[in-house]
């Protein structure tokens, strides 16, 4: 049994060439909330129900990692996440290695149900995929200069995805362990 076990999508990174006009445009058109802003790294979080969406202006910190701006014949998404419901390093490294996939090191990252680890992998065409692990206990904010667009609102999003996504897979998992032992 693979020690990745998938709760969902938990974000997607998208380059943009007007940062004003995208934000507009997943505001006014999917109903999306600015959640979260890192200004130092040019990354704008957005609720989309119990996910993310982050946009990245190509010309900002993380946006001029993936090139020039995003066209018609050019990638614009950065990455996408998965949330996994635990994140056991070693067992996760032995499984990735085991399957010829190489991966970075682990990293304290922000995702919908907030910050945890996260390690990132490439698919067999190249798109980098990130394995989000579970919220941290401790959710203190540790980026200088962070702004957190209606806090409470958003604390409250990540609270239902939370309870709502761990307690349903945990449930799952106790369901499945029950059948096997009867």
């Amino acid at each position: 049994m693979s020690p990745i076990n998938v709760i969902g999508l938990d974000h997607v990174v998208l380059r943009v060439a007007n940062i004003k006009i995208s934000l507009e445009w997943y505001k006014n058109v999917l109903g999306c909330v600015e959640e979260r802003i890192v200004p130092n790294l040019g990354l704008y979080q957005l609720r989309l129900g119990l996910a993310l969406i982050d946009l990245v202006p190509f010309d900002g910190t993380l946006g001029k990692i993936g090139g020039g701006p995003p066209t018609k014949k050019r990638r614009n998404m950065d990455h996408f996440a998965i949330q996994i419901i635990d994140f056991d390093e070693k067992k996760i490294r032995l499984h990735l290695s085991r399957q010829g996939v190489e991966s970075t090191s682990v990293e304290r990252r922000y995702g919908s149900l907030g910050h945890g680890p996260s390690m990132y992998i490439l698919d067999p065409d190249g798109n980098t995929v990130e394995l989000k692990g579970p919220p941290d206990s401790c959710q203190k904010e540790k980026l200088d200069g962070v702004i957190y667009k209606f806090p409470k609102k958003g604390e409250t999003a990540r609270s239902f995805a939370r309870s709502t996504l761990l307690a349903s897979v945990r449930r799952r998992e106790s369901r499945n362990k029950r059948k096997k032992i009867t």
